[in-house]
């Protein structure tokens, strides 16, 4: 019985070695010695006995035995050789006891190299084997500024966290939301039941993802297990039986093709609004096929957390009356307020209602804004975020680093220190950007000054006192606050004791955006635009040339508003962009060459700060816990050294 499975496993070698061979691929089985070969030396550390993953043991440590297998493992000799014989005897023991000696194996990169025990790996993979116990050594390679590089790394602090090996993730930061997901508000190490509950939920979800068809996409199953965990929620996927998680797989199965290439191709920045020109015959096909919705439109608004708890709410819910001002009868507005990101409830009451277009007005609520897309897809839902890339939402939100830019040029011309403040809030995708513009101004009208970052969300203590002590004369607050909060917004000057007095602060008009929304859908447009149509994943980001986000300024000196009226006429008209210059990093590494204009996703992707700011993106775990959620979905996070 055995001799016959070794030429069934024979066969299936033979196969994979002609399949690879004509493709000009190497057909045997990588030898670690080769690859790291020349390269610097390596730390090593015992991780003793585990659980290896088959699908993750690559190939051998040393070249002795290699041509004896095909790069899947399967044999590749003869059956009469002394070799099948010893393998088709390891066969028959296996069934019989099952695995006794651990293979012996060097990890490197999340790949698994043996020493000892080729010929168990080959007959564990031929019966179907999981996983295999293994004696393992670690080789760490040293640190480079390659992005696969990084990704091992953030590996590396999870597994520490986890003991979790298993999952292969292709995208930085992955690693440290999927821990968020199980451990929200705290860098505990994962207790028995959570690595018990998050190896259920991977098994369930490789097992129907693969049956699905997920092998012919590129992405690795470990980004698509946290798509899946965006859209549901980690606590609910914990509690979903296996044919649950099959069933929702099938009806969110979009979603992962559309970003199964593994990058971001499936994503298109609407940077502009989009002017629809139909001709007579085409607006009255739109009437009778009810694209056009003659009737009220009930259009809701939803917060988190009241206008006199947040200026972020504040100032959409005044944009939404501006909006129920210009359509005037022809639409119906709701605006409500929750506390809980996670209650769905909200949502599902206003469809229940009757409202046809929800804006949620802030990243905090995404999650549960692609859930409700995803249970009601006709009803139109769109969330006020960066970066998240979903088929059934779409997203809208500021180029607010071209405002940024205008007013670091105020800044450098007018401190006289030479040192200037910044306090953001948040590091989410976006910040980088408006931070690096704002230095970029700054360096555009004084190349002698610094910028000295700061967070009003870290733990303890006043970012405003710390940046005291660095002589600075000028900061840039935050541009909004609650309602009655004595904190500062915008560009202000210090002087002394005295309150600090504004010079510049970015305007949010968030009605630019609602009205053009808005009235795609009172016209039919929505669904039938060239965006719509492309099959793309829509972010919305609009900036200064359609009037979304302005500079106003208070008192400025003729010379500086002088100044302040040129930039801005430049980026409105597109001649100017803040990031089309010659750029280096904080580790003086060219991040973009002159002349090259950068994309907005790249703008929003940047996780580095420009070479004249003095400070850096903390950890999560020196944010205060309440941002701990919305840094966990959608928190950039620098290249730091521990």
């Amino acid at each position: 019985m055995a001799y016959t499975d070794y030429q069934k496993a024979l066969k299936t070698g033979e196969k994979t070695y002609k399949t690879l061979a004509s493709k000009g691929k190497y057909p045997y089985l990588p030898v670690l010695e080769d690859m790291i070969a020349g390269e610097p030396p390596m730390s090593q550390t015992r991780l003793g006995l585990i659980e290896i993953p088959i699908e993750l043991i690559a190939g051998t440590y040393t070249s002795g035995r290699t041509n004896a297998f095909a790069r899947d493992f399967m044999p590749l000799l003869p059956p009469e050789t002394e070799f099948a014989t010893k393998w088709a005897e390891l066969y028959d023991s296996l069934c019989e006891n099952g695995q006794r000696d651990p293979v012996v194996a060097y990890e490197y990169m999340n790949r698994y190299y043996l020493v000892e025990g080729n010929k168990r790996v080959s007959v564990q993979k031929y019966m179907g084997a999981v996983a295999i116990e293994g004696n393992v050594i670690r080789m760490v390679p040293q640190k480079n500024d390659t992005a696969e590089n990084r990704i091992y790394y953030e590996y590396l602090d999870f597994y520490a966290k986890t003991k979790v090996n298993y999952i292969l993730m292709s995208r930085e930061g992955n690693y440290e939301r999927l821990y968020r997901h199980v451990h929200p508000n705290d860098n505990n190490k994962f207790s028995d039941d959570d690595m018990l509950d998050l190896k259920y939920i991977y098994c369930c979800f490789r097992k129907h993802y693969l049956e699905k068809g997920g092998d012919k996409l590129k992405a690795r199953i470990g980004d698509q297990l946290l798509t899946y965990m965006d859209i549901f929620g980690y606590e609910n996927t914990r509690d979903q039986s296996s044919s649950e998680i099959k069933e929702n797989i099938a009806k969110v199965w979009s979603e992962f093709t559309a970003a199964g290439n593994g990058d971001d191709s499936h994503l298109q920045m609407v940077t502009e609004p989009e002017e629809q020109k139909k001709s007579i015959a085409q607006s009255i096909a739109h009437i009778i096929t009810g694209n056009v919705i003659p009737q009220k439109l009930k259009v809701a608004f939803v917060h988190f957390k009241t206008a006199e708890e947040s200026g972020w709410t504040r100032r959409h819910d005044h944009e939404s009356m501006k909006v129920k001002e210009k359509f005037g009868d022809r639409i119906e507005v709701k605006s409500v307020a929750t506390h809980d990101s996670s209650d769905i409830s909200v949502l599902e009451n206003l469809i229940a209602e009757g409202y046809k277009v929800i804006f949620t007005t802030t990243p905090v609520l995404s999650t549960i804004s692609l859930r409700c897309a995803i249970d009601h897809p006709d009803i139109i839902i769109c969330n006020c975020s960066l970066n998240t890339a979903y088929m059934h939402l779409r997203t809208y939100y500021l180029r607010v680093y071209e405002a940024k830019y205008i007013i670091g040029a105020i800044a450098g011309a007018m401190t006289e220190t030479d040192k200037i403040g910044y306090i953001a809030d948040y590091p989410i995708y976006g910040s980088p950007a408006a931070i690096n513009a704002f230095a970029l101004g700054v360096k555009l009208t004084n190349p002698r000054a610094k910028v000295w970052l700061d967070w009003t969300s870290l733990k303890g203590g006043d970012p405003l006192e710390r940046l005291k002590t660095h002589d600075i004369d000028i900061v840039s607050f935050p541009d909004l606050t609650a309602r009655n909060s004595d904190n500062y917004t915008g560009l202000c000057g210090l002087c002394g004791d005295a309150d600090p007095v504004k010079l510049a602060v970015p305007k949010w008009n968030w009605s630019v955006v609602y009205e053009s929304l808005i009235r795609s859908v009172l016209n039919g447009d929505w669904n039938s635009s060239e965006s719509a149509q492309s099959g793309h994943v829509l972010n919305y980001y609009w900036g200064m040339s359609t009037g979304a986000i302005d500079v106003e300024t208070f008192g400025l000196y003729a010379g500086t508003g002088q100044l302040e009226y040129i930039l801005k006429s430049m980026v409105k008209n597109g001649t100017m962009n803040p990031f089309s210059c010659e750029i280096y990093d904080q580790k003086h590494n060219l991040v973009n060459k002159t002349a090259n204009c950068m994309s907005a996703s790249e703008i929003i992707n940047i996780d580095w700060l420009v070479d004249i700011v003095e400070g850096t993106i903390p950890d999560i775990s020196q944010f205060k816990e309440e941002s701990h959620e919305l840094l966990s979905q959608l928190g950039v996070r620098l290249n730091y050294e521990k």
